[in-house]
């Protein structure tokens, strides 16, 4: 286990999620000396009070990395930091405000699937059609391959998460809280089977609890870890409206499902596309919008990438596959002898690397992989 990790575990304790001031110090710093200073208790940093000072201290004093990284692995989370490989650099575009690390729960690599991803967020107290609407829109866009990404709240949430599950597809929840201890607590079953079949994400140290200003905070990351965000049903002071601006204020596309004129719950979507997001009323539309974005990271242009760069049991999964017709991911997990939660998701980041691509219920080689196997140069 390296310094820098346990420096980053410790600060997850003393710092709050997207604290600007915190994120200069380990910027300007370094995150070894910013935890040693704040493990001395001295003259403060600059950019705080004295009393802000005293309660960072006092933080500091309870944090114990090496408990919370031993919690962490009894329940099978593992922390990942920036700079590391599987951390997904479209979140640098925080700058100061890039969390410190994530704590990761679910098999799959969360850069990979970050690669082509598409956040849909809304109203906890959603209507039936806000919940349809979610619920079709993430099913149809994990037919096509995208990965669905939500908040794991009651309504429009839930119901993505579930659209993106009951379609064979792909999701990851960005929580608030830590990610040992699902919220809300309705969710538990939800979010133990997100985790099971995708990802549960979270910057909080295992057992900590949310706070208002947490999940207002936790959006930035759902905004930034994905290529757009799309909003299904919004008050005027709905927290997935946060979600959207800044997705806007980072460059990432924002659409906006419209609502009847007379609900309240369609008002802020409304007020959203007023202000330029783009009206989408299906996958197919969010797909052609997400779709026309340049990769991220910008260098993984190519449709496929050498295989060596693949894990070896993404390579056997991609061995599974036939050669010109689509198998489901049952036939493939038997032929790769893993798990079909294992399969579905190692073909997922193999969507994102452009070797294979859904059809319906059956995943199939992509054309220039086709070609690259008729050439003599098997995929595998």
């Amino acid at each position: 286990m390296g310094d820098e990790v346990l420096h980053r575990v410790f600060l997850t304790r003393v710092l709050e999620p997207g604290d600007e001031v915190g994120g200069r110090w380990v910027r300007e710093r370094g995150a070894g000396e910013v935890a040693r200073w704040l493990r001395r208790g001295g003259r403060a940093l600059p950019g705080v009070s004295g009393r802000r000072w005293a309660g960072l201290c006092a933080r500091a004093a309870r944090a114990d990395p090496r408990a919370d990284l031993a919690v962490a692995r009894a329940a099978e989370v593992r922390f990942v930091v920036p700079g590391t490989a599987e951390w997904p650099r479209q979140l640098d575009d925080l700058g100061d405000a890039r969390p410190l690390g994530l704590w990761v729960r679910g098999r799959p690599s969360l850069r990979m699937w970050a690669l082509r991803s598409v956040a849909v967020v809304g109203a906890r107290a959603c209507t039936e059609y806000g919940a349809h609407m979610a619920a079709t829109l993430a099913a149809g866009l994990a037919e096509r391959g995208w990965v669905v990404v939500s908040g794991g709240a009651y309504g429009v949430d839930g119901a993505a998460h579930r659209g993106a599950l009951g379609a064979g597809g792909a999701t990851a929840a960005v929580l608030a809280c830590g990610v040992d201890r699902p919220y809300p607590p309705g969710h538990a079953g939800l979010i133990a089977r997100i985790a099971q079949q995708g990802l549960v994400v979270g910057e909080l140290p295992p057992g900590d609890h949310p706070t208002p200003s947490r999940f207002v905070l936790r959006n930035r990351v759902i905004a930034a870890l994905t290529r757009g965000t799309v909003v299904v049903e919004a008050a005027h002071r709905s927290g997935s409206l946060v979600t959207a601006r800044a997705a806007q204020r980072l460059g990432r596309h924002t659409m906006g499902v419209p609502g009847p004129a007379t609900s309240a719950l369609s008002a802020g979507v409304h007020e959203l596309l007023r202000a330029g997001a783009t009206l989408v009323t299906d996958a197919a539309e969010v797909a052609e919008l997400t779709g026309a974005m340049g990769e991220l990271p910008p260098d993984r242009r190519g449709p496929v990438l050498p295989t060596d760069l693949l894990e070896p049991r993404t390579r056997h999964v991609l061995a599974g596959l036939p050669a010109r017709t689509s198998a489901s991911a049952a036939e493939i997990a038997r032929r790769a002898q893993t798990s079909e939660d294992d399969a579905v998701a190692r073909l997922y980041e193999l969507r994102a690397l452009g070797y294979v691509e859904r059809h319906g219920d059956g995943w199939k080689l992509t054309r220039q992989t086709m070609i690259s196997v008729r050439g003599g140069r098997n995929p595998s």
